[in-house]
C-alpha cells in the first residue's frame, strides 16, 4: 500500500535522525508506520511493546535488525533469570508474609480499626506501586490510600507504619535465592531499571507511549544520549493513569507528527470520534476512510457491548444470558468473580480480604459508605447489582461465560477494548452522563451542566472508536443534549495535525 503523505513525514523525519512522537489516532496504522520506517534502513534497533503478543505480532512485521521485546523480556534476560528460583513460587496470603516482616498486631486510625491482615496487604501493594515508579525508594506517597480512611491525617498515620514494613519487604526481595514475599515480574523489571541500563542499540521505538508507567518512560528517555527514540501512541487513550501509566508523548522533546488518516472506519464515525477529541483537548483530529461507510445509529444485535465499569459489563452479561445469548466477558470474569465473592463474604458476616472492600466489617457498612460518602459513590452500582440479583446469581453467570470465539455478544468494558474492534458496537447506558455538581444534583435548575471531564472524553473516545460498520452511541447520547457536545469546529489543520521540531 502506497503510503500517505503522513507516514511519508514521519519516515522523512526518522530518516533525518530526529527524535521523534508520532500521535497515531485509533485505525491509523501505527504498527505499519513503524515498520515502514524499520524496513528503509540498516541500522540496528529495538522496538519496546506494550506486551507480548504485540512484541510477537511485531516480530513478524519487522526486519530482522529490530528485535522486538517487552521491557519486562529485557529485564529478565538482564537480571530477571537470576531470581528463577523464587519466580512462580507457591501462592500464600498476604497477612502470612506480612507476619514474616514483622506485622503481628491491628492499629486504629480514626473510627477503623485496621487488622493485621489489611496492613500485610497494603505493605505488599506499596511494592508494587512503587514498582511501577522511576522513585529510588519507597516513601509515602507509594502507599495505597484505603477506602474508609479518608479522613485528614488518615493516609499520613497510616504512611508512618507501613513505610518501613515496605522498605523491609523490598530488601527481602533483592535475595534471588529465597525470601518470604512472593516474587512477581515486576520485581525483576524495577531491580533492572535501578541499575540503570544502557541498551546497544541505534534506534528505540516506543509503542503505547502514552500508557507507559514512570519505570519504563525513565528506561526510555536515558537512551537518548546514544540512540534515536521515536515513540508513538495516541494520548487520547492515555486512560490508565489510574494504574500507574503516564502519557509520556505530549512533554516530549523531539519533533511532534501525527497520523491522523483512519483506515478502520469512515467520514460519519471519524466525526463522532472528533467530537470527544475536542472535548479531550487532544492534539489530533481524524480523518474516515470514504470507502468504508460506518453508520451511527440503533444496533439490535451488536457484536460488542461496551462498558464504562466492570459492574456494568456484569449487568450487560446478565442481561444477555437472561435474554438467552451466549455472552463472552473480555478478559474472563475473575475479577468479578472476585468481587462477588467479597459481597458475599460480607453478606454472611465475614470480613473479605479483596483490597477494595477490606476495610468493611459489614454489607451493611458498605451500603452506607456507598450511599452517603462521596469518597465512595462508585461502589454504588456493585451494591446496586449485588442487592438486586444476589452473589449467587452472580457468580452463576461468571461460571457461563462462553469463549468469544463461541459467543454472540462479547461484553467488555472500555479499558479492556482497548485496541480491538468489532463490526456492530452498543455503548452500555453505564456511560450515562455523570451527576452534575454545579448544580448540587437538582433537577429544574438554570445552572449550566459541568464541563465534560476530560477523562471522561477520552474513555468515550476510545468507546466509539472501536467499531468498523455501526455505532450505536447508546449510553452517550446524552452528549447530543449538552452544550459543549456539538458537532467538532473547523479547526486550524496546523493546530492539530501539524508538526514541530
Amino acid at each position: 500500500m502506497k503510503p500517505t503523505d503522513e507516514q511519508t513525514a514521519a519516515a522523512d523525519a526518522f530518516h533525518a535522525g530526529h527524535h521523534l512522537a508520532l500521535q497515531a489516532g485509533a485505525g491509523t496504522g501505527k504498527t505499519t508506520t513503524l515498520a515502514l520506517l524499520a524496513h528503509a534502513t540498516t541500522r540496528r534497533g529495538r522496538y519496546l511493546a506494550y506486551n507480548r503478543a504485540i512484541a510477537q505480532d511485531a516480530a513478524a512485521r519487522f526486519p530482522a535488525s529490530v528485535r522486538c521485546k517487552t521491557a519486562h523480556a529485557l529485564a529478565y534476560a538482564a537480571v530477571g533469570h537470576r531470581y528463577r528460583p523464587r519466580l512462580n513460587a507457591p501462592r500464600r496470603p498476604a497477612w502470612q508474609t506480612g507476619q514474616a516482616l514483622g506485622i503481628t498486631k491491628p492499629i486504629r486510625i480514626g473510627d477503623r480499626d485496621v487488622t493485621q491482615r489489611t496492613l500485610s496487604n497494603a505493605a505488599l501493594r506499596t511494592v508494587a506501586r512503587f514498582c511501577h515508579t522511576a522513585d529510588e525508594a519507597i516513601t509515602r506517597h507509594h502507599v495505597p490510600r484505603l477506602r474508609g480512611l479518608d479522613g485528614p491525617g488518615h493516609h499520613a498515620e497510616l504512611a508512618a507504619h507501613l513505610v518501613p514494613f515496605a522498605r523491609k519487604a523490598w530488601a527481602d526481595l533483592q535475595d534471588p535465592d529465597a525470601g518470604a514475599v512472593r516474587f512477581e515480574h515486576d520485581h525483576y523489571l524495577k531491580i533492572w531499571a535501578l541499575t540503570r541500563p544502557r541498551l546497544d542499540t541505534d534506534f528505540l521505538l516506543l509503542d503505547e507511549a502514552q500508557d507507559t508507567n514512570p519505570v519504563v518512560e525513565h528506561l526510555f528517555l536515558s537512551q537518548r544520549d546514544h540512540a534515536q527514540l521515536v515513540m508513538v501512541g495516541d494520548s487520547a487513550q492515555a486512560i490508565y493513569q489510574w494504574r500507574g501509566a503516564k502519557d509520556v508523548m505530549t512533554g516530549f522533546d523531539g519533533t511532534q507528527l501525527t497520523l491522523s488518516q483512519s483506515f478502520r472506519f469512515g467520514p460519519d464515525l471519524a466525526d463522532e470520534a472528533n467530537r470527544w477529541l475536542r472535548l479531550a483537548d487532544a492534539p489530533i483530529r481524524l480523518t474516515g476512510t470514504p470507502a468504508i461507510p460506518t453508520e451511527l445509529g440503533p444496533v439490535t444485535c451488536p457484536d460488542a457491548v461496551l462498558c464504562r465499569t466492570n459492574v456494568g459489563a456484569m449487568a450487560q452479561v446478565m442481561t444477555y444470558m437472561a435474554a438467552g445469548y451466549r455472552v463472552a466477558l473480555a478478559g474472563g470474569g475473575g475479577s468479578l468473580q472476585a468481587l462477588a465473592l467479597a459481597a458475599r463474604d460480607l453478606k454472611e458476616g465475614r470480613r473479605t480480604h479483596h483490597p477494595e472492600l477490606i476495610l468493611f466489617p459489614t454489607w451493611g457498612d458498605l451500603q452506607d459508605y456507598a450511599a452517603y460518602d462521596p469518597a465512595g459513590r462508585d461502589l454504588q452500582p456493585l451494591v446496586n447489582l449485588v442487592d438486586t440479583h444476589g452473589t449467587d446469581a452472580i457468580l452463576t453467570a461468571v461460571a457461563h461465560l462462553a469463549p468469544e470465539s463461541h459467543a454472540q455478544v462479547t461484553v467488555s468494558t472500555a479499558h479492556k477494548a482497548k485496541g480491538r474492534e468489532w463490526p456492530r458496537v452498543l455503548i452500555a447506558d453505564d456511560f450515562g452522563r455523570p451527576e452534575d455538581t454545579t448544580s448540587g444534583g437538582r433537577t429544574g435548575t438554570a445552572a449550566p451542566p459541568d464541563p465534560v471531564d476530560d477523562g471522561e472524553a477520552r474513555l468515550a473516545y476510545v468507546a466509539v472508536t472501536r467499531t468498523r460498520q455501526r455505532l450505536d452511541l447508546g449510553g452517550l447520547s446524552w452528549i447530543y443534549a449538552h452544550p459543549d457536545g456539538g458537532p467538532a469546529a473547523k479547526e486550524d489543520p496546523d493546530t492539530t495535525t501539524g508538526q514541530t521540531s
